[in-house]
């Protein structure tokens, strides 16, 4: 299961107090093309077995992040004219990855 943190507090670019690292599992990362940033991609979350689980738009610097359970995901990034994926094993903790499209 993927879902954001509870909407009760004030979110910014940090983890939100009531998320614990030690206990979360997070995939973040970069949409790099060529090395550079890109950014308005489409970022999808896909779970084991290839199915949609969550989608966002990555940062004008190309960051992209998603609260999940642990486990093996896809990370597909669509862009203009460009797609990627890698695959990770996330446990608790941060699991960062670059997607590069081209």
């Amino acid at each position: 299961m993927c879902g954001a943190p509870a909407q009760d507090e004030q979110l910014d670019r940090t983890l939100p107090a009531s998320v614990d690292p030690a206990t979360a599992t997070v995939i973040q990362g970069r949409v790099v093309r060529d090395g550079e940033p890109v950014a308005a991609a489409y970022v999808r979350l896909l779970d084991a077995g290839g199915d949609f689980t969550a989608e966002v738009v990555s940062s004008a610097t190309g960051v992209f992040r998603f609260f999940a359970a642990p486990g093996r995901w896809t990370v597909r990034a669509l862009a203009p004219g460009a797609s990627g994926q890698t695959t990770v094993d996330a446990g608790t903790g941060f699991t960062e990855t670059h997607i590069p499209v081209g």
